[in-house]
């Protein structure tokens, strides 16, 4: 892998977002992502605190952006209609999870090392609940102006969305064609599904 031209946090970033894609989270040290950036490790820890805090702003700034989208709605319920934000979040979300499950899914077969990953992500209060917790968060906020139901289970809703996106990611690997079903129709199909579930009766989507 070159080294990539430009400031030396961008270059960290592309770096480690590559090599995470190629060789997965857990082999790509602090070193060999300063290597492939073209700088020493002690410049990359002048940009970051730990390889985790790599990883997070891989997601956040290399990756569609889900949890800008997932704050943006829970600060103006109201905005569209429900369908379309279900089915913008539901797409981002697939996106995210069909770009981050690679990155991630190595730690799984390091059990010592997920480890250490997870309790730094604790630290840094931050993990792969948090989507969940932030379309809880919105649902909550369309509850509290009566376009969800007031007997809806929120956190059961955010979970049930965003578990079909995650498994998305991974679920059609060894159909015969292996593809997955494509975005667009499986965010909006999953978006009517559950406003069957949460919206007011005679509300419009």
């Amino acid at each position: 892998m070159e080294p990539k031209s430009g400031p030396a946090r961008v270059r960290i970033l592309d770096a480690a977002h590559e090599l995470m894609l190629t060789v997965g989270l857990a082999r790509a040290t602090t070193k060999e992502i300063a290597k492939a950036a073209g700088c020493s490790e002690a410049a990359l820890y002048k940009y970051f605190a730990s390889k985790e805090e790599v990883f997070i702003r891989v997601l956040a700034e290399r990756l569609p952006k889900l949890a800008p989208l997932l704050h943006a709605l829970a600060a103006e319920p109201g905005r569209h209609t429900l369908e379309e934000n279900l089915t913008e979040i539901a797409r981002q979300a697939a996106l995210f999870y069909e770009q981050s499950f690679p990155i991630a899914a190595s730690l799984y077969a390091e059990t010592q090392l997920k480890r250490r990953h997870d309790d730094a992500m604790r630290e840094m209060e931050s993990g792969p609940h948090k989507p969940i917790e932030w379309l809880d968060a919105y649902l909550k906020s369309e509850q509290s102006i009566g376009r969800v139901a007031p007997t809806a289970d929120t956190f059961a809703a955010a979970s049930l969305l965003l578990g079909a996106c995650a498994q998305r990611a991974f679920a059609y690997d060894a159909t015969p064609d292996g593809v997955r079903p494509p975005v667009e129709e499986f965010a909006a199909r999953l978006a009517r599904t559950l406003l069957g579930g949460i919206s007011v009766a005679g509300e419009s989507a």
